[in-house]
């Protein structure tokens, strides 16, 4: 390990490796193979990039995306390590030089896609070339790509065969048991070495929330953030060009990114987002596997995440500094419905959808669980750990109500209806809302019609959200997500178990919120209503000038704190909350001249004398 630690201090800086990639570049260097679990930013790339400076020949790396190898190939090219990368849309003359290279010891690293291993010129060189290691980045995707989106992965199950005596060694940031078992299965053929390092990224702040308004919960959860750069994640290529446009609209720089874009589009928004400040990028699951941005303060999520594997991996791109970022994720019974719909159009048999089924179970279960969000999603990659004090849920602990009867309401609604309608009509015959589909089927003479109205709709949506994140109705998802009784709701119905449930708060408007704010910040004698109201003024007139909305300028949160601390130098109103050095060149001057003014006309002692640097 002595040339090891040689070679990390000469190319990364480091001095030693952090447990346990010491161990696994060890088990490499002897020729075995080797399953590694490593969190983002945990050190993957340096466990088969080492072992492959050190031996002799080429290390093949298996990735699933072009971003992914092309910012691996720039990031060892810097340090003056050889390596190349061949993908689609290149042309046959550089494929063909870089495979010579590589033949001929030009090339220390070689990456490429699952699907040009088994094209006849990759075969025929690799029959002669030297191959010092063979890596698997992202051997996830082995398991939950195989079937269906990329059924090459599959074929990486011949590499022992293909390649004997070759060290081979499995890399991926994230993998359930289920998935861990798999990998070993199809890459090792049942035998390897299993390296799992902690999943916790403690400085991550996880929240879910209900989809209500999801553009006015974006908004909310932006409020403060302006200038900071962050992902937007949606469901379709659609949504997230959708998205985009909406932010872009309320002042925020944001872009698109999605696999239908051409690749110039695709490599000019990764470019924005990497080099230039404040960038929110709105994509699909198509951008952020190897985009190694460390400052990404938060990342949104518009709609469902496939698994709490992908959902790991996708807050994974925020807060690789180390220091604080926000994730949170709205959602509701049709994104449910539809990730469901997606399982069961997939090929790849019956024991693949029903492995699906049980990982979005998982999902859901943690979206509605009343405990610590950490420790649940710890818990399902198998760590325990304590509460965490750092969620939504720890920060304001969820009260849990006796639901029972209301939820036997709820199913024989469901029952005498037809197991056949959805949420929506269900909470109509709840509230007594009749309608001419209720009239027609005779709903409005049920029993349960009405039954109820003391309780708003909102409040019968949630219940049938999380009766079905208790898995005690089932959502038709092949039809239009009508509800139907699972045997747990049976079971209930029988008087077997209690239902308990959690009340969502009711949600205010955003301007509502913001005159509480406000109101409170007086009130508590915080801050002078006066100079909140002149600060307000002043901002008002500044964004008149600038043609953007009032928040662009500065937020409520950092007018309250202004008001405040009343700073009276530029080194002090830097200390605002959500002054950043872009608003402190922009606006420190004003703003101090009017805090100034205000101070010193409420203390008739000029304020003028104090430094203003």
């Amino acid at each position: 390990m002595n040339e090891a630690l040689r070679i990390l201090q000469s190319y990364w800086g480091y001095t030693q490796f952090r447990s346990p990639l010491d161990e696994i570049i060890d088990h490499i260097l002897k020729g075995n193979v080797t399953l590694a679990l490593l969190p983002t930013g945990g050190g993957k790339s340096i466990c088969f990039q080492v072992p492959g400076l050190m031996r002799e020949g080429v290390c093949i790396v298996i990735s699933p995306l072009i971003a992914l190898m092309k910012d691996q190939v720039e990031n060892l090219k810097k340090r003056g390590i050889l390596a190349e990368a061949i993908y689609s849309g290149m042309s046959f003359q550089e494929i063909d030089l870089y495979l010579n290279n590589a033949l001929n010891g030009g090339l220390k690293f070689l990456y490429v896609s699952p699907e040009r291993l088994k094209t006849d010129i990759f075969l025929e060189r690799f029959k002669n070339m030297q191959i010092s290691l063979l890596a698997v980045d992202e051997a996830h995707c082995i398991s939950q790509w195989g079937p269906s989106f990329r059924p090459e992965y599959d074929m990486l199950r011949s590499l022992r065969q293909s390649f004997p005596g070759v060290p081979i060694g499995a890399f991926t940031a994230t993998a359930d048991e289920a998935t861990r078992r798999d990998i070993v299965a199809k890459i090792f053929g049942g035998a390897a070495e299993v390296y799992v390092a902690g999943f916790d990224r403690p400085n991550l702040q996880p929240a879910v929330s209900p989809k209500d308004n999801a553009k006015e919960q974006l908004l909310d959860f932006l409020d403060g953030r302006a200038g900071q750069p962050g992902i937007v994640y949606a469901l379709s290529r659609k949504s997230t060009e959708e998205w985009a446009s909406f932010l872009v609209s309320k002042g925020f720089r944001a872009i698109a990114y999605h696999a239908g874009m051409n690749a110039e589009d695709r490599a000019e928004a990764q470019s924005l987002f990497m080099t230039e400040k404040g960038i929110i990028v709105c994509a699909t699951i198509a951008f952020g596997m190897g985009i190694d941005k460390p400052d990404v303060r938060f990342v949104f999520h518009a709609d469902l995440p496939s698994s709490l594997d992908a959902y790991y991996q996708e807050i994974g791109r925020a807060g690789r500094d180390g220091h604080p970022a926000d994730v949170k994720m709205v959602y509701g019974l049709g994104d449910i419905q539809l990730r469901r719909r997606f399982i069961d159009q997939e090929e790849g048999g019956d024991e693949r959808r029903r492995r699906e089924h049980k990982r979005l179970d998982a999902l859901v279960a943690y979206c509605e669980a009343p405990e610590c969000r950490r420790q649940n999603l710890l818990l399902y990659f198998g760590e325990e750990s304590p509460p965490c004090g750092n969620c939504d849920v720890c920060l304001n602990p969820v009260h849990l109500v006796d639901g029972t009867a209301e939820a036997l309401w709820v199913l024989e609604a469901v029952k005498t209806t037809g197991q056949r309608f959805g949420a929506s009509h269900i909470a109509d015959i709840l509230v007594g809302k009749g309608n001419e589909k209720a009239d027609a089927l005779r709903h409005t003479e049920l029993p349960v019609f009405g039954i109820g109205k003391a309780h708003g709709r909102q409040h019968w949506q949630s219940m049938i959200r999380q009766l079905v994140g208790g898995g005690y109705l089932a959502l038709d998802v092949a039809g239009y997500g009508g509800l139907s009784i699972s045997p747990k709701g049976i079971a209930l119905g029988r008087g077997e178990g209690a239902f308990r449930y959690r009340e969502d708060p009711a949600r205010t408007s955003r301007k509502a919120e913001r005159a509480r704010r406000m109101i409170a910040a007086v009130e508590d004698g915080a801050v002078s209503d006066e100079l909140l109201q002149r600060l307000k003024a002043l901002r008002a007139k500044l964004a008149r000038e600038r043609k953007v909305p009032a928040y662009v300028v500065f937020t409520d949160r950092t007018l309250i704190d202004m008001a405040a601390k009343r700073p009276l130098t530029r080194w002090d109103f830097g200390e605002v909350h959500g002054v950043g050095e872009s608003k402190l060149q922009q606006f420190a001057g004003v703003f101090l001249a009017e805090i100034a003014r205000y101070v010193q006309r409420e203390s008739g002692v000029p304020a003028a004398a104090r430094p203003q640097s």
